[in-house]
């Protein structure tokens, strides 16, 4: 495959990118990226994140891309400066910035991940800025570093955030020579460590695997492996390489529901990194990039604006480190006849039989997908049960919980335990947005206080576990050529539900950079319980549901 497709796909966005971009030198907020904030007036503060955007436009300011008009050019590099000035200018006193909202203070979102690419900035751009900007873009750049530093207080639980405090604080070392940011990245990688599983090769992301996010991990390690070729670094890097082709799916796409966060992204250039090195890595990277020419995965034509400015540098970056596939590249885990795996951590059931592909998470209550290797098609997808009952209340199968019973062997699986409601449908008005930002203007100066009120956000709409009292049980079957697939539902109390509906691709979990769409969902289908048949199912508490999928 061409490595073009990367710098296509980057290049394509810079106009966007610009566009966003507050390019008025004797404007207040010149350099800034959030049009909402500058322009638009629908945001009442920056949002430090796409100050990311300096990267990228430092990147296609110093090297030769496809069809790259902007090497060169005196307005991209003095752009990509203003970029660094402005987000020095709304950098709170401790060094954190915010993305969501006021006085967030976030340790890795806005602070970790924009100290990281200001420092890229400022390296390839630094013999052309002048003394005083130099001066101020380094000290904004050493007070997030020491901020980065003290560690999370905000019930992060990300694996790959961590990853990125260590990227920040290894980069920050390497370019402020201080010794204490070498001690703080030790300790940060230390901490990272007790995130990834060693015996399976995945980092926990919240209270499980996430495929998108486990990229990310091996991209912002494989950064760090550049410059520091640690054993335990690329131990680490390989494992999740490994654990991440699972994922890489025969139709092109990657991860999605079956992670613990619905992440559908690939971030490629850990991968490009360590495809010198790494035949597996080299295959996974070569099998994306199909994906991504095919418009599969997740472009960066199709993501938000907050989010496209990660993947602009990232593919950009791919596209420069990309090397020559070596021969007789290893076949992923799909390609293996009879291949059969399980992970009993991750809850991870994989089989390759009759060429079809069945991967699954039994922790988020026996999330399913089929693909048919004859064609490389996904011919069943299956998110699980969800429904709602007569009082507004969702509550679905398909929330991660230690409690679950599972039972597995080679040809089987079942998963029983109770429906979990949906705590993520909620939703701003203009009292609860009045009330909440005067919350962070009173108590948001204090970092402890900011940190605990996010750390409260987090467990309140992505981590709160409600349970019901409605039990389920899933079960899979292979026999005969043939999968079964069985969902029972039943219960003793007064509950009623109003509508009900098995499989389909939904997503439940409230995750920022997830529920982008894919043309492959126009192909798949759930099964909507009919009002007659929904009352029947009210009427004697229980519900009870087989689909049989011939294997040909």
């Amino acid at each position: 495959m061409n490595r073009d497709t990367y710098a296509k796909k980057a290049i394509s966005q810079i106009p966007r990118l610009l566009g966003n971009m507050d390019r008025n030198p004797y404007s207040r907020t010149y350099g800034c990226f959030h049009r909402d904030y500058w322009l638009d007036k629908t945001s009442d503060f920056p949002d430090a994140v796409r100050q990311f955007g300096a990267h990228a436009l430092a990147l296609v300011y110093k090297y030769d891309f496809p069809e790259n008009i902007y090497k060169n050019n005196k307005k991209i590099k003095d752009w990509a400066v203003a970029s660094m000035i402005f987000w020095s200018n709304i950098q709170h006193e401790d060094g954190s910035f915010d993305e969501f909202y006021p006085y967030e203070r976030g340790w890795v979102g806005p602070s970790a991940f924009t100290a990281y690419t200001t420092i890229e900035t400022y390296n390839i751009l630094k013999d052309e800025i002048d003394e005083n900007a130099k001066q101020k873009i380094l000290n904004a750049i050493k007070k997030t570093a020491y901020f980065i530093a003290q560690g999370e207080a905000e019930e992060d639980h990300l694996a790959n955030h961590h990853a990125m405090a260590c990227l920040a604080l290894w980069k920050a070392y390497k370019l402020l020579g201080d010794k204490k940011l070498k001690e703080a990245y030790d300790k940060a990688f230390t901490t990272f460590k007790t995130y990834h599983n060693f015996t399976e090769g995945w980092s926990r992301e919240y209270d499980g695997i996430d495929p998108g996010y486990l990229s990310a991990t091996v991209s912002f390690f494989g950064k760090i492996y550049q410059d520091n070729p640690d054993p335990e670094i690329k131990k680490i890097i390989d494992q999740s390489i490994d654990a991440c082709s699972f994922f890489a799916y025969p139709n092109g796409f990657y991860a999605g529901s079956l992670g613990s966060r619905n992440t559908l992204h690939f971030y490629p250039h850990g991968f490009e990194i360590m495809a010198k090195e790494s035949k597996i890595a080299a295959t996974v990277a070569e099998k994306m990039l199909i994906g991504l020419s095919e418009n599969k995965l997740v472009p960066p034509e199709i993501i938000s604006d907050r989010y496209v400015f990660y993947r602009v540098p990232e593919f950009l970056l791919s596209y420069l480190d990309y090397s020559e596939r070596p021969a007789n590249l290893p076949k992923l885990n799909y390609e293996q006849n009879n291949y059969n795996n399980w992970l009993p951590d991750a809850k991870i059931f994989i089989k390759n039989v009759n060429n079809h592909y069945v991967i699954a998470n039994l922790a988020k209550g026996g999330v399913i997908k089929i693909f048919d290797l004859n064609t490389n098609k996904l011919i069943h997808n299956d998110c699980g049960i969800i429904g709602r009952l007569q009082n507004n209340k969702i509550l679905t199968s398909q929330w991660i919980d230690t409690k679950y019973e599972i039972n597995i062997s080679d040809n089987r699986f079942e998963v029983s335990g109770k429906l979990n409601y949906v705590p993520s449908n909620k939703l701003f008005t203009p009292f609860k947005n009045i009330i909440f930002r005067s919350i962070m203007i009173i108590f948001g100066k204090s970092r402890k206080l900011a940190h605990l009120i996010k750390g409260m956000i987090r467990k309140n709409i992505i981590l709160k576990q409600t349970k019901t009292n409605i039990n389920f049980k899933r079960t899979f079957e292979y026999k005969n050529n043939e999968i079964i697939i069985k969902d029972e539902i039943d219960w003793q109390d007064d509950s009623q539900f109003d509508s009900l509906s098995i499989g389909d691709e939904f997503f439940v979990r409230y995750v920022p950079q997830s529920r982008y769409f894919q043309n492959q969902e126009l192909s798949i289908a759930g099964r909507n319980i009919s009002k007659t048949d929904l009352e029947k199912i009210n009427k004697n508490k229980k519900f009870c549901e087989s689909i049989n999928i011939k294997l040909l």
